[in-house]
């Protein structure tokens, strides 16, 4: 379904030719001189069922059409419970003499997708893989916006983008979570096309076989795959593990990390199978994440430690210094220098995190196993916003919460944006304050902006950040006590509020 909710739409990926926004596959052959067009089956060619009924993955069904002129053509389509169909075309020669036709499979999309997202993170569009030998880039993706503007090369039919393959590809195009894709057998070489049909506003990704020569009384056959279903990880990797379609997880976004996206995705797919809740998985896969970063905060702990600890002489070179900057930042230089600590030390933990986090969101906004992964309680999908909301009293007044996209979507936070600003916080008041006044407001509202930043964000990533941040406090308040340097966490969170009240 579209959403977790009770009666949301079942979701439809194909659309037939004649309603908006169609979404099809075709198949046919490309007739060579002195064969026209007539000659073979058309767009609109009525077929005749020549055995099955209802396609299933028990029974497959066989179409026929016969030209009139000795050409007897056919076209079987199998499925799997996955969504593979497997499409044999054919063609009898009884018309005396050779026939030459190049056979061909052609998804037609019209018009922009309506729930194209298009959004930075996530390519939605053309996908082309080409595993010819001595190939550099080997997958190929094309937003819809940049194939109204192809011009790599010019073809009949309007400018497109062109691939010869001599062994293992695939083509067509993805979506968020799903994508179809026409795939022939490996090691078939063919001609991968992508084309963008102004006249009728329509993509169209087009794989060519190479042509045939039929002679009289012999039959060709042509048989490829068509894949039309989810990007789910399992199943798409069983179909490049057991039947060699090449690279075929890559039709799954990884982005540029895909060193650290394709990891951090299979440790997060295992550990839910272990656990049964994705929730949970996302927080054992946080332990193991600050487990491999642990030798670098110990690190880092210790110098933030000892920077806490120079707080008071920090404080008598303000008193000593005034306004004179400068020389504030020298004496504190110095005194860094004489104990031998670092303050930079506590940056490297932090721009570790960066790509990690990043990969994080990359894969939780990508992949279909959060979408609608429950949590908890109120949290029945990780892959969407925290539904509760500050401003209905999350539930307890007779409203609906703002749609997230709005101004007050923003406002309208939940629990979990709510822990994510307190964890931060509570993390923050372990950590030694600038000694500049501007620097030091800015780090003391930074877990608030967060708080309204992240909001919108998907209640997976928000979970993993919480998740972090509480075991990043338990590891630095372990540390700093092991220093002898023991945070007063209680005494600085009431410290702050005396600020705040003087301040108002």
């Amino acid at each position: 379904t579209v959403t977790v909710e009770p009666g949301s739409p079942t979701v439809t990926l194909l659309q037939p030719p004649g309603v908006p926004n169609a979404y099809y596959a075709r198949y046919g052959w490309t007739p060579w001189a002195p064969l026209s067009a007539a000659d073979v089956p058309a767009p609109d060619t009525v077929w005749t069922v020549e055995s099955g009924g209802e396609l299933t993955e028990a029974t497959p069904v066989t179409l026929r059409w016969d030209n009139g002129k000795g050409l007897t053509f056919r076209q079987t389509f199998a499925i799997d419970e996955n969504y593979m169909f497997t499409v044999t075309q054919s063609v009898e020669n009884d018309t005396g003499e050779d026939v030459r036709l190049s056979p061909y499979g052609l998804i037609v999309r019209q018009g922009m997708p309506p729930d194209l997202m298009n959004f930075y993170i996530l390519h939605e569009g053309f996908l082309a893989m080409n595993g010819s030998p001595g190939v550099r880039d080997q997958l190929n993706q094309f937003k819809y916006k940049a194939a109204r503007d192809f011009d790599l090369s010019q073809t009949e039919n309007g400018p497109a983008w062109t691939m010869d393959v001599t062994e293992n590809g695939w083509i067509g195009f993805t979506d968020h979570y799903w994508m179809s894709v026409l795939i022939p057998n490996a090691d078939q070489a063919f001609t991968g096309v992508a084309r963008y049909d102004e006249a009728s506003d329509t993509f169209l990704s087009d794989m060519r076989l190479p042509d045939a020569t039929i002679a009289p009384g012999a039959e060709a056959t042509a048989a490829t795959s068509l894949f039309a279903g989810a990007k789910e990880w399992a199943t798409i990797r069983a179909y490049q593990d057991e039947q060699g379609v090449f690279r075929f997880v890559d039709s799954i976004d990884w982005g540029w990390f895909f060193f650290l996206t394709k990891p951090i995705f299979r440790v997060l797919h295992e550990m839910h199978k272990l656990i049964g809740n994705m929730g949970l998985a996302i927080i054992g896969l946080t332990f193991i994440i600050k487990l491999l970063l642990f030798p670098l905060a110990y690190k880092s702990y210790v110098s933030m430690s000892k920077m806490k600890g120079l707080q008071p002489e920090m404080e008598k070179i303000k008193e000593r210094t005034g306004d004179d900057r400068m020389k504030m930042q020298q004496e504190v230089m110095a005194l860094y220098k004489r104990e031998k600590v670092n303050p930079a030390a506590g940056c490297l933990p932090i721009l570790l995190q960066v790509p990690i986090f990043f990969s994080l969101y990359k894969v939780i906004f990508v992949t279909i196993e959060l979408r609608h992964a429950p949590f908890f309680g109120w949290i029945r999908d990780l892959s969407a916003p925290d539904p509760s909301s500050v401003l209905n009293l999350f539930g307890l007044l007779p409203w609906a919460a703002p749609d997230h996209t709005s101004i007050f979507g923003i406002l309208s936070i939940g629990v979990l944006p709510i822990l994510l600003g307190i964890s931060m916080w509570l993390q923050q008041k372990l950590n030694p304050a600038p000694a500049d006044k501007t620097q030091a407001m800015i780090f003391n509202w930074m877990p608030w902006v967060f708080m309204f930043m992240l909001g919108s964000f998907a209640s997976g990533l928000v979970l993993y950040w919480i998740a972090n941040n509480t075991i990043t406090f338990v590891q630095q308040y372990t540390i700093m006590r092991s220093q002898g340097v023991p945070p007063n966490v209680l005494g600085n969170i009431f410290g702050a509020f005396r600020k705040s009240s003087k301040t108002g």
